[in-house]
């Protein structure tokens, strides 16, 4: 029996490292996927914002998080202070990309300064912005959207002492471009971002089996670490702490402040128990975020309670109001609005808290809600929906379930796509909660 699972195990593990390759392999992932960027995606975003000048200013270890996305494999940090120029000729169809550093910055960016020419790094960055005359030159500021709000008071009123007034007078905002730029999935990214939708699954289901669970010994805390040591062995990051949380009889469901402000208390993991996790990881660029539900099945039984099954169903229900309403050029809070009011209507108690997802897990774009913000998010949820953009379909439909005598809390989160007015889910969706049988 324990060389029938140690196989199994090997078995399992193998098939999520066939989705993994090498550093190196990665790193010609990254840069291809970064070029194919550059070439065919930034030219359009820069047309749209109506910007033909980007400068992207930053100093190593203080990165502008748009540069962060931007730079080469080889390249874990800016070097000394790096600038980047993106020059958009519309007319001729052409865009420059150059750096106003002493380095080539991978393949795709050019070095346009020789120092020994011109000992003054501002002033070349100033005669290349003259040469080519910009009718609007878009730096990275902005008052609501953190990851476009990159440039530093330093880099920026060094920028402002050196151009003319000339020059300084077509400085703009560059958040549209900014959001464009890390929202906006390309069809290459998205065959990368159904890999790692798949491993994230993969290593909730092994977290989430008798291989790691052992009711009345295992503790969540125990499978938080597993899954963060999971994570490391296979060469992968996560850019949150797992949780594991554990739903039960007699005991009451926590208020929404205190299930997402204070960190559940470690449990020992019993028989009869409903565990919910909150994982995701990191690879070549791209993140998850993921929530299912697992059920610890007691000896007298071989699959998941009816009445659960029936609770998990309305959380898919949730989902698919949610992203029917999905519609370009609507905006978060229009989604949110229109999406509760139709869950209540079917009889159903929802929240929705969904986020943009990809280039980070808290990314940049259309907000949908956030648990202590169900009328809606200021500003940020007055961002319309835009095309080939990722989401973590995050939300949670509370339901009463008379054979425990309380409520319990369907939390769940997804990768999910929005193309060219579609909605699909990036690599499918939990549609049923995991039994875990333990003997």
């Amino acid at each position: 029996m324990r060389n029938t699972l140690l196989l199994s195990f090997l078995f399992f593990t193998s098939i999520v490292f066939s989705q993994i390759v090498s550093e190196r392999d990665r790193a010609a992932i990254k840069d291809e996927l970064l070029e194919d960027r550059f070439q065919n995606l930034l030219p359009q975003l820069m047309d749209d914002a109506k910007i033909d000048m980007w400068l992207i200013i930053s100093r190593e270890y203080n990165e502008d998080p748009v540069m962060k996305t931007m730079l080469p494999a080889n390249w874990l940090n800016a070097r000394r202070r790096t600038m980047m120029v993106f020059y958009r000729d519309q007319k001729n169809d052409t865009i420059e990309r150059l750096a106003v550093a002493r380095y080539d910055i991978g393949k795709s960016i050019k070095s346009a300064w020789q120092k020994e020419k011109q000992p003054n790094q501002w002033k070349a960055l100033v005669d290349i912005i003259s040469e080519r005359n910009p009718k609007k030159i878009g730096i990275n500021y902005s008052t609501h959207f953190p990851l476009a709000d990159g440039l530093v008071k330093t880099d920026y009123e060094e920028l402002k002492q050196n151009l003319p007034d000339s020059l300084e007078s077509r400085l703009v905002s560059a958040e549209k471009l900014s959001i464009g730029w890390i929202e906006t999935r390309t069809e290459k990214e998205m065959k990368l971002f159904k890999k790692l939708v798949k491993i994230t699954h993969d290593i909730i289901d092994e977290a989430f089996s008798s291989k790691v669970i052992v009711p009345g010994k295992t503790t969540t805390d125990d499978v938080v670490w597993w899954m963060r040591q999971k994570v490391t062995d296979l060469g992968l990051e996560t850019w949150f702490h797992p949780t594991i949380d554990v739903q039960r009889t007699k005991e009451e469901l926590k208020s929404h402040i205190y299930s997402f402000t204070k960190r559940e208390k470690e449990k020992i993991i019993q028989k009869g128990d409903l565990l919910h996790c909150d994982f995701g990881i990191t690879y070549i660029g791209l993140n998850t975020d993921c929530q299912q539900h697992a059920y610890v099945l007691h000896d007298n039984e071989k699959e998941v309670p009816e009445y659960l099954k029936k609770a998990f169903k309305k959380g898919n229900r949730l989902q698919d109001i949610m992203t029917t309403n999905m519609k370009k050029g609507k905006t978060g809070n229009e989604i949110l609005l229109s999406s509760l009011s139709q869950a209540k209507k079917e009889g159903l108690k929802p929240a929705i808290y969904s986020h943009p997802l990809g280039k980070y897990g808290h990314s940049a774009g259309t907000t949908i809600g956030m648990w202590d913000s169900q009328g809606g998010v200021p500003v940020r949820g007055d961002y319309p929906l835009h095309k080939n953009t990722v989401y973590a379909i995050e939300l949670n439909v509370t339901v009463n379930i008379p054979e425990w005598q309380k409520n319990i809390r369907i939390m769940l989160e997804e990768a999910g796509f929005f193309g060219d007015n579609y909605f699909e889910y990036v690599n499918e969706r939990q549609t049923a909660i995991k039994p875990i049988k333990t003997n």
